[in-house]
């Protein structure tokens, strides 16, 4: 008969043929949770400390830049003008 170890070794043989399609998903699905994790740990450890300026990386966008909602060519405003 089997035993304990054989028996082991045949259903990891067995999940990991039948796991094969879905491996993928779960290599991309642990992925993500690792990084939520890590993100979750990192902003605990940063709500810890406060006055720690916090610097997010990005574009810097000028005053001018910002639309004021004065750009009258688009005709997506605030309803304010006639209706057609």
């Amino acid at each position: 008969m089997f035993g304990l170890s054989e028996l082991a070794i045949i259903l990891v043989v067995v999940a990991a043929a039948l796991a094969v399609k879905k491996l993928p998903e779960l290599t991309r699905s642990a992925g993500k949770s690792a990084r939520i994790l890590k993100s979750e740990a990192r902003a605990a450890r940063d709500a810890d400390e406060p006055g720690t300026p916090r610097v997010i990386p990005g574009e810097t966008v000028g005053r001018e830049d910002t639309g004021t909602g004065n750009d009258t060519g688009t005709g997506t405003g605030t309803g304010t003008g006639p209706r057609g």
